[in-house]
């Protein structure tokens, strides 16, 4: 499991995102239209700097939902590859079967 520090800094980073997108997609939106002036352009990459560095979906790490591991997460199931093979063994998981032999 991981630090529940790292998981809630995650959690409020997503939020975070979420809450900017519109406005980071429109201020990207002008500062990458060339028909544009260099001034309105130059205007807009300063307002896209001053918003929270944490506001940006890069920042965000992908995270199993059930423990919290940042490695070996399946983006589909948002879950760790150690999560799921344990849940696939309980049955848990609809159309999983884990092979043995």
């Amino acid at each position: 499991m991981a630090k529940k520090s790292s998981i809630e800094k995650n959690n409020r980073r997503r939020k975070l995102a979420e809450q900017f997108a519109p406005k980071r997609d429109r201020l990207k939106a002008v500062a990458n239209d060339e028909s544009l002036s260099l001034e309105e352009r130059f205007n807009a990459r300063l307002k896209l700097a001053e918003l929270p560095r944490n506001a940006s979906e890069t920042r965000i790490r992908n995270r199993c939902v059930v423990t919290g591991r940042p490695r070996g997460v399946y983006r589909k199931l948002m879950m760790s590859r150690i999560a799921l093979r344990e849940l696939g063994s309980l049955g848990l998981i609809p159309g999983l079967v884990k092979s043995s032999w």
